[in-house]
């Protein structure tokens, strides 16, 4: 089967079906890596207790992000 008749058959969907299959096929796309979201969250902990601790430095927002 090719592209374009995968489209067509797609097309011939009731909205609902099509929006299914929009749902799945951007969760695809967006799959996270297990390892790579432990390592974020381990990451965003130590930063937190750095911060609650005092030794983390922080930056206000209009200095990261302009006025």
């Amino acid at each position: 089967m090719s592209i374009n008749e995968i489209i067509d058959e797609a097309l011939a969907l009731s909205p609902k079906e099509r929006y299914l299959i929009i749902e799945k096929l951007n969760d695809s796309l967006h799959a996270t890596d297990p390892d790579v979201e432990k390592a974020w969250i381990e990451e965003s902990l130590r930063r937190s207790k750095a911060y609650d601790k005092g030794e983390l430095e922080t930056v206000v927002y209009e200095e990261v992000f302009g006025k």
